[in-house]
This record gives C-alpha cells, sequence and structure tokens, in this order.
C-alpha cells in the first residue's frame, strides 16, 4: 500500500462528500464526534494537517491541541477550510513521503465519521481503512494479552488473540467494516454485546476504547 496515495484518494472523496452541503448539514453535530459539527471535524482535519507540516504535532494529539485546530478557524466556512486544505494538500503529501504515514489514521477515521454524519455511505474498503484496522488489532491484541482469547470474526476478515477462532473464549460475529469501525472506538457497548457470539464481552470493552469513551448511542455509516 502506497499511504501517501491512499491519503490523497481520502482528501479527494473527502472534498466530493462536503463540498456541495448546505449550511444546515455542515452545522449537522457528528453522532462519532458529538462535540463537533461537520463543519467543525472539517475544520479539525484541515488543522491537523496544517499544524503537521509546520511542526506542530504532540505525540499524543491531545484534545487541548484538536480543538484549537477548530477554534482557530470558528469563522470559517466549508469553502474556506476546503481552499485552506488544497493549499496544505501537496506539502502533507511531501511530509508524509519524507517522515511517516500517521496523517493517513486520522483522514481515514474521521471520513466514515462524516459519511455518518450526512448519511452518505462509501470507501468501505478501502487498503487505507483495511491498514488501520489491522495496526488497531495490533494495540488491541496488546490490551488484551493477560485476558482469555477474543476472536472478531467478519466475512472475509477475522483476527483472534491467540490461537484460532473457533477455539476463542469470546467471539464477536458482525461484518468486516462493523468490526473495522469497533477497533476505532466507533461503535458502542450495546452493538459489541449484540455481536458477541460466545462469552462474555464486558472484560474487553477497555480495549475497544483506544481512542475516547465508546460511543454511548449505536453508530453507522
Amino acid at each position: 500500500m502506497d499511504a501517501v496515495e491512499e491519503w490523497g484518494a481520502a482528501y479527494e472523496r473527502v472534498r466530493e462528500l462536503v463540498s456541495g452541503i448546505d449550511d444546515r448539514q455542515a452545522e449537522t453535530v457528528v453522532p462519532a464526534c458529538p462535540d463537533w459539527t461537520v463543519r467543525e471535524l472539517l475544520a479539525h482535519m484541515v488543522g491537523l494537517g496544517a499544524d503537521v507540516v509546520r511542526g506542530d504535532e504532540p505525540d499524543d494529539h491531545n484534545s487541548t491541541w484538536t480543538q484549537r485546530q477548530v477554534d482557530e478557524r470558528g469563522d470559517r466556512s466549508v469553502a474556506d477550510l476546503l481552499e485552506e486544505w488544497a493549499a496544505v494538500a501537496e506539502p502533507l503529501r511531501q511530509w508524509m513521503r519524507d517522515n511517516t504515514s500517521r496523517p493517513l489514521g486520522d483522514i481515514v477515521i474521521h471520513e466514515q465519521d462524516l459519511r455518518g454524519a450526512l448519511g452518505v455511505s462509501g470507501a468501505r474498503s478501502t487498503d487505507g481503512l483495511a491498514a488501520l484496522r489491522d495496526r488497531m488489532a495490533g494495540g488491541f491484541g496488546r490490551q488484551v494479552q493477560d485476558l482469555a482469547p477474543v476472536a472478531l470474526v467478519g466475512e472475509e476478515w477475522s483476527w483472534c488473540s491467540s490461537g484460532v477462532p473457533d477455539d476463542a473464549a469470546v467471539v464477536v460475529r458482525a461484518p468486516d467494516f462493523e468490526l473495522t469501525r469497533a477497533l476505532m472506538t466507533r461503535r458502542s457497548e450495546h452493538q459489541l454485546r449484540a455481536w458477541t457470539e460466545r462469552g462474555d464481552i464486558g472484560p474487553y470493552l477497555p480495549a475497544f476504547s483506544a481512542l475516547g469513551r465508546l460511543p454511548g448511542t449505536d453508530l453507522s455509516e
């Protein structure tokens, strides 16, 4: 996978997704990021790129840093944000070539967050999404290594913390995309419990919270 190409493809999809929205849609709260509207989430995405290019990126992507990106762009329209993003895009691609593919994760996750808010599904089987899913599964595995084996079983993709899924003490079965989003802290406890066909998912729930608290309501994109 070429991470820079994947970032560029996601960038173009997001531009297309939001370029024609009206003011009401722009001010729709994003269910996966309930503190932000669609416009504010886009402001974060643009601001993250701008900050990374100029060397302002804390290791933990803390909330103070991300909120500042939104606050600094509070008076900008979607069109204004897209104009700024266009100026940042190629410098960010070059930064990724020279440094790391880390910005890919942010755009891949938030593309789906925006799709959920706007009710426009798509891009569910991209190489970028699959690569991030596998990376998140690795982190999930480290969090549950002291627990009995747990398996995530999809239509084509499956993963097990130890051994094989048939022998796992806990089995969560859902479509590939749902498991992918669950690993990105985008599915609720209710959803995870509904998909658990064997064992108790309870002790494993903290490991699904890698990117924050689990959503309080069911999410879909």
